[in-house]
């Protein structure tokens, strides 16, 4: 018998509603115990995905009306018998709520138990256990797309095709070679290559697409640089869509790093507006030019912000001598006036070039195309499988590298039985990233990070 959990399913701050979530082999009759129904029945004999109105009671004492819900296993998100009470949403009614239930047997739930125990009743994979983080913490529209389609089962679907192509073919070359003497057909070397030509370019292809998933699912860090009084502040305000950096006529305002995130589109970046970079000042001022330099350096993205109404200075040419080697685009700014800078010189040097007023708020759609084709995600599919972090990279790196010396071994003429050891350790690799033959360490590990009550 496994222990019964519970917690708040909801944010742990004043709304309409908390959700306590209970979950294990007496969850319904925990329930049953802090919760009395209206109509006089009990939770007990309610089947599943039933609904109760009444009061829920601590001590005997009835303190808030709430509503309770039943969820019989395994039809319900952990696999197990399920109950949630939904009271009013203040701090204190959602303590003494919660407090009631562990009084009546439930035990904490731990970070991410919920879904550890959907896991590892087999209601999801690890894919899938990992995209309930990722959808909880999405901030874009394409970060919250794409960890839906993991959700759904996108590329568990994808890796199990791979992982089945190389155990059927795994599955014959043993027969083959294990019972020589039955009648077998012999796996033809032709087909066997086919085959691991196919898995390779899949799991390639998931590779390949890694770094725009990251950049769609997880944002870009990206610095907005340039000389004192460009329009840097101004252009952070515009993409942010409200006065996040203070913006005066009087050059070198911000003197140090102004951070936010913003959506461009279904993209989010994670801005830095940092100080004018020029020569001179106080000794803030040049801290503050200092780490300007510093996040240019680290950044992902540079969007270099020039004043089309002023010639190139010296200032201009040290904030292009910085974007030299760096992903950057050229945002000259202020084209609702007179222009006077060289946009030419401009142009030649940043493979994106922009013209905004980032005063009037003209120019942001071309931006949002610009900044999507220099990350190449202008293409990006929130409905294509992605690998969605490091550890199911790594599996997929793996697995490919197997599936490459089995080809080798092929090619030099290897017998069957060692081409078949590397066939075996990729599908290894691809039960890793699925699940089916990850640690406990991996486990543990991947549930740690996610919220309490999911």
């Amino acid at each position: 018998m496994s222990k019964t959990i519970a917690a708040l399913a909801t944010g742990n701050s004043p709304g309409g509603i908390g959700v306590i979530r209970i979950s294990g082999d007496s969850a319904i009759e925990i329930a049953d115990r802090v919760f009395e129904c209206a109509d006089g029945s009990s939770l007990l004999d309610l089947k599943g995905y039933r609904a109760k109105f009444g009061c829920i009671k601590s001590d005997g004492e009835r303190f808030d009306n709430a509503v309770a819900l039943v969820f019989r296993a395994p039809k319900s998100y952990t696999g197990e018998d399920v109950a949630e009470i939904s009271v009013h949403g203040g701090i204190y009614i959602i303590e003494k709520a919660l407090g009631a239930v562990f009084a009546a047997g439930a035990e904490p739930a731990e970070a991410g138990e919920f879904t550890k125990r959907a896991f590892l009743n087999g209601k999801l994979d690890l894919t899938q256990a990992e995209s309930v983080a990722d959808l909880i913490s999405a901030e874009g529209e394409a970060a919250a797309q794409a960890s839906f389609n993991l959700l759904q089962g996108a590329l568990s679907r994808k890796i199990t095709a791979v992982q089945e192509m190389l155990v059927d073919s795994s599955a014959l070359m043993a027969a083959w070679v294990d019972y020589p003497d039955e009648e077998i057909p012999e796996l033809e070397e032709s087909e066997l290559c086919a085959t691991l030509k196919s898995a390779q370019a899949r799991l390639e292809e998931l590779l390949a697409g890694y770094d725009s998933g990251q950049t769609m699912t997880h944002g870009v860090e990206t610095v907005i640089a340039g000389k004192p009084n460009a329009g840097k502040s101004t252009l952070m305000n515009l993409l942010a869509g409200r006065e996040k950096s203070i913006v005066t006529e009087i050059a070198g305002t911000t003197r140090d790093v102004v951070e936010e995130s913003v959506r461009l589109g279904g993209l989010v970046l994670h801005l830095n507006d940092t100080a004018g970079i020029h020569a001179g000042g106080d000794t803030v001022e040049s801290i503050g030019i200092k780490r300007a330099k510093d996040k240019i350096e680290a950044a992902a993205l540079v969007l270099a912000v020039f004043d089309s109404s002023a010639p190139l200075t010296d200032e201009d040419f040290e904030v292009l001598e910085a974007c030299e080697g760096k992903r950057a685009i050229a945002v000259i700014n202020k084209t609702d006036l007179e222009t006077r800078l060289d946009c030419g010189e401009i142009e030649k040097r940043f493979a994106e070039t922009v013209y905004i007023s980032a005063k009037n708020g003209y120019g942001a759609l071309a931006l949002e195309a610009a900044v999507k084709r220099i990350l190449g995600v202008e293409q990006f599919d929130t409905s294509a499988p992605i690998l969605a972090n490091q550890r199911q990279k790594d599996c997929c790196r793996k697995a490919l590298d197997y599936i490459k010396e089995a080809r080798k071994a092929l090619e030099n003429g290897l017998t069957y039985d060692a081409v078949n050891v590397m066939m075996d350790s990729a599908v290894d690799e691809l039960l890793a990233l699925t699940g089916q033959k990850a640690t406990v360490e991996v486990v543990n590990n991947i549930f740690s990070k996610f919220c309490v009550g999911k």
